[in-house]
C-alpha cells in the first residue's frame, strides 16, 4: 500500500492543482518541527518547512506560515489557529493534531473527531485542499505504543471515514512498517527526528506533488543488531525516567510544554532555505 488517498481516490488525483499559491500549516509538535534541526533562524524545521521548500521548487513564489505549537490538542488548534489560518486564505492547508488528545485519560474520540471535521470541511469550503494523516502503528514504539495503539487505531479510522466524507488528501501512514521504526523517532518516541521529518515531507509530497517525492520516505532501516533482554529492560527504564514521569509531572500540574510559546511563522513568507 502506498498509504495515499484522497476520498475514494489514490495518489495526486482529480481534484488537487498543479499550482499552489498560499501554504498554511496548523497543528502541533509534529507540524512545529519539533526533533528536526534547527532553521538558520532557531525555529525547528519539520516536515512542513521540508515540504514547502521542496514545493517551492516547483510552484515559485510560494508562500508559507506556520501556526502550530507544541502540546496543542484539537480543541486549542481550533480556538487559536483555525480562524488565522482560514483568514489567510490559503490554497494549500495541512491539519494535523490529536496525539495530544490521545495520550490523555478520558480521550473522547467523537468529540475529538468532530473538531477536526468542523476544520476540514471549512478549509475545502474554502476552495483549499486539505491535507491530514493517520498516525503510525505504535505498537513499536514501546510502553507508550501499547497503551495508546487502540485508540490510535480507533481514532485512524475516524479520520479515513472523515477524509472520505470530506474530500480531504490523507496520507495513511498506519499500515506502512517504516514510519513505526522507533530508529525515525526522538528517544522521547513522540517525536519525528531528522530523518522521520524528511520522511515525512516526501510522504506529504507524493501526496500533492509526486514527481518531487523521493520514493526512499517508505524504505525500511537496516534490520538492527540484537539487544538483550537487560539491555531493553535499562532503555525502557531510561524512557520513563527522563520521558514519562515530566510529562505525568506536566499533567499533573496543568502545564505544558507550548505554555508561553507562539507560532514560529505566523505570517506568510518564502519558505526558509534547506541545505
Amino acid at each position: 500500500m502506498n498509504g495515499v488517498e484522497r476520498g475514494t481516490a489514490e495518489g495526486s488525483g482529480p481534484g488537487i492543482p498543479d499550482r499552489f499559491e498560499r501554504f498554511v500549516a496548523i497543528g502541533d509538535s509534529q507540524t512545529e518541527g519539533v526533533g528536526d534541526l534547527p532553521n538558520p533562524d532557531g525555529t525547528d524545521r519539520g516536515w512542513a518547512d521540508r515540504f514547502a521548500t521542496a514545493l517551492a521548487g516547483r510552484d515559485a513564489g510560494l508562500l508559507y506560515a506556520n501556526l502550530a505549537i507544541r502540546g496543542r490538542r484539537v480543541d486549542q488548534v481550533f480556538a487559536e489557529q483555525f480562524e488565522p489560518a482560514l483568514a489567510m486564505e490559503p490554497d494549500l492547508v495541512s491539519v494535523i493534531a490529536g496525539m495530544n488528545d490521545l495520550i490523555r485519560p478520558g480521550f473522547d474520540v467523537d468529540r475529538t473527531i468532530a473538531t477536526m471535521d468542523r476544520m476540514e470541511r471549512a478549509f475545502v469550503e474554502s476552495g483549499a485542499t486539505v491535507m491530514t494523516i493517520t498516525y503510525p502503528d505504535p505498537d513499536g514504539l514501546g510502553p507508550i505504543g501499547g497503551l495508546v495503539e487502540g485508540k490510535v487505531r480507533e481514532f485512524n479510522q475516524a479520520i479515513r471515514e472523515t477524509t472520505a466524507s470530506n474530500g480531504t488528501v490523507l496520507l495513511d501512514l498506519e499500515p506502512i512498517e517504516s514510519t513505526a521504526d522507533v530508529r525515525i523517532w526522538r528517544p522521547d518516541r513522540l517525536h519525528l527526528n531528522p530523518d522521520g521529518h524528511w520522511r515525512m515531507a516526501h510522504g506529504m509530497l507524493s501526496v500533492i506533488a509526486p514527481e518531487l517525492a523521493d520514493p526512499a520516505w517508505t524504505d525500511s532501516l537496516p534490520a538492527p543488531p540484537p539487544e538483550s533482554a537487560g539491555r531493553r529492560f535499562k532503555g525502557e527504564a531510561e524512557w520513563v525516567f527522563r520521558y514519562l514521569l515530566p510529562w505525568v509531572g506536566r499533567r499533573l500540574t496543568g502545564r505544558s510544554s507550548g505554555d508561553g510559546r507562539s507560532a514560529k511563522r505566523p505570517e506568510y513568507g518564502p519558505p526558509p532555505p534547506i541545505a
